[in-house]
């Protein structure tokens, strides 16, 4: 039987095809979300925490460099890093650029909040599935 909250089956993917800038597939079952993201040779996604899960980077492609709390970790085509939750976490995309696949446990929804101790609105936006 099926549960509310399943979602459809995606045939294979080919991860290596394609290309672009930034995000460029995603998908999300019930339990895990993935996205394929492609960064041009230099560029740096800031660093940041994330409080919330533990993220699996798998390298397709190029190569560059993830920090994990200011310990530097080369990355290559064929590798893998897990990048716990709590950590702070910064990837840098070496001269011939990166792409790689990010793995997560699926988040919860995102509940819209106002500043504390502010009065709801009654016109505040409904809840929305949180984005890759």
């Amino acid at each position: 039987m099926a549960r509310d909250d399943e979602i459809g089956v995606e045939g294979p993917i080919d991860l290596l095809s394609g290309s672009g800038v930034g995000p460029l597939w995603g998908m999300a079952s019930t339990d895990l979300n993935a996205t394929l993201l492609a960064w041009p040779p230099g560029h740096a996604v800031a660093e940041h925490v994330n409080d919330g899960l533990d993220v699996l980077v798998i390298v397709l492609g190029g190569h560059g460099t993830a920090t994990i709390d200011g310990q530097s970790h080369a990355l290559a085509t064929g590798s893998a890093i897990l990048v716990a939750r709590g950590t702070r976490r910064r990837i840098d995309a070496g001269n011939s650029g990166l792409r790689y696949l990010s793995v997560h446990r699926r988040r919860g929804l995102l509940q819209i909040q106002g500043a504390p101790g502010a009065e709801q609105r009654r016109d505040a936006l409904p809840t929305a599935r949180s984005s890759i």
